[in-house]
């Protein structure tokens, strides 16, 4: 086991959030935070489940993930990818590249593990070696070598401690150099979506840093940058150990500078009670002032077991916004409203009303979106209103459609 010290952390966790202690989550609970929706009992349920695992976890300090990592050696032969495409309607298929189990950035809302981190964080060796194998099958000689994807990481934060430390995030990086040393004409493509801040971006293995490495396929790559809109202080604690967003924008820059494509971003989680007017100009000039031209919009979804620790973490900063958290999600004609692994969305009419205003600022500033086609379907978005290949050339998840020559 190999521990190590977070590259980024802050002063405020949630052991020593001021006067907080996990509540029970009930209909008691709700009515008092003033809560005018009225839950089904499958809801309740959830939700005092929720609040006991929260309890636990407090008490036994086990809520965010402990600062080491363990190695092991796969056998690159009989690893398997995952193609990253809920809907069917991916622009293109897109191998999911999760070279780590588990992840040290320790995200209260985790898509992948629902805000659970007690597994022991591992990282594969011989993950780059698979990689290898991959890319050959798919783009190398005597492939069909069609328009591929490869994301690195959607379930997992590609640019950590565990996969910096070891090189293997390096390592996988140089084996997509090597395959187009070979194979000048693959239409593979690197699509990256990351949390990682300057810091991280400037680890250096075998004497070259991420950075150095990004700018030797700048022209097949794409680095999304993955932030969110919440006031400092509440992100700090429901991501424990993420780059701060100064330090994302950094390295945002810090892509730009070498040439490589970093003009996207994964607006993700949403929490829609954060999307005050102010909280909308502030943040989207920010990205505006960086050089970022496009952003997808990701609310977030949750289980309900999840949402009775998210709501406490919000209501520690505000109570009210806490109050709307719940009524954006827990009422019943909003049950059926759920993306992957059932996870629920907020409720339809104020997901689209959130869009609305978002855009309304963004297109002020010349700003696109992009929109997957689980929301357009879910939300009645047409193409008149958010196109499928936008304007700057981005679709879905932000997928840079011109790296194809498009």
């Amino acid at each position: 086991m190999i521990s190590y010290t977070p590259i980024y952390s802050h002063g405020t966790n949630v052991y020593n959030l001021e006067r907080f202690a996990p509540p029970v989550v009930d209909k008691a609970y709700l009515k008092e935070l003033g809560v005018k929706v009225d839950p089904d009992p499958e809801t309740l349920s959830g939700l005092k489940r929720g609040s006991d695992i929260f309890k636990y976890r407090f008490e036994n300090r086990i809520l965010i993930p402990r600062p080491r990592f363990e190695t092991f050696e796969g056998n690159p032969e009989t690893i398997h990818t995952e193609i990253h495409n809920y809907t069917g309607r991916c622009p293109t298929l897109t191998y999911e590249i999760n070279p780590v189990k588990g992840c040290g950035v320790g995200c209260q809302y985790c898509l992948v593990t629902d805000g659970v981190h007690e597994q022991e964080l591992s990282v594969d060796l011989n993950y780059p070696l698979y990689v290898r194998i991959l890319l050959e099958e798919m783009n190398g000689p005597g492939s069909d070598n069609k328009n591929h994807y490869y994301y690195f990481s959607p379930k997992t934060e590609a640019f950590q401690e565990a996969t910096l430390l070891t090189g293997v995030a390096h390592r996988i990086l140089r084996e997509f150099i090597a395959h187009y040393e070979r194979c000048p004409e693959s239409k593979a493509r690197l699509f990256i979506a990351s949390k990682a801040g300057a810091e991280h971006l400037l680890i250096e293995h075998d004497g070259e840093n991420v950075l150095d490495l990004f700018a030797r396929m700048k022209d097949r790559m794409q680095f999304n940058t993955s932030v969110s809109i919440m006031p400092a202080p509440f992100r700090d604690i429901i991501e424990p150990f993420a780059a701060p967003l100064e330090e994302r924008m950094r390295a945002v820059r810090l892509c730009q500078e070498r040439g490589i494509p970093a003009n996207s971003a994964l607006v993700q989680p949403i929490f829609t009670p954060c999307l005050t007017d102010e909280g909308i100009k502030g943040f989207f000039d920010t990205l505006h002032a960086e050089g970022i031209v496009n952003y997808k919009p990701e609310f977030l979804t949750v289980c309900m077991e999840n949402l009775a620790m998210l709501g406490p973490y919000l209501g520690a900063f505000d109570k009210d916004m806490e109050r709307q958290l719940f009524e954006a999600y827990i009422m019943p004609s909003n049950a059926d409203h759920r993306k992957q692994r059932g996870r629920t969305a907020p409720d339809r009419k104020v997901s689209m009303e959130n869009i609305r205003r978002m855009m309304e600022y963004t297109d002020s500033i010349g700003m696109s979106v992009s929109i997957c086609y689980w929301v357009r379907k879910q939300l009645g978005i047409s193409d008149d209103l958010i196109p499928l290949t936008n304007r700057n050339g981005f679709q879905c998840l932000g997928y840079q459609t011109r790296l194809f020559g498009g």
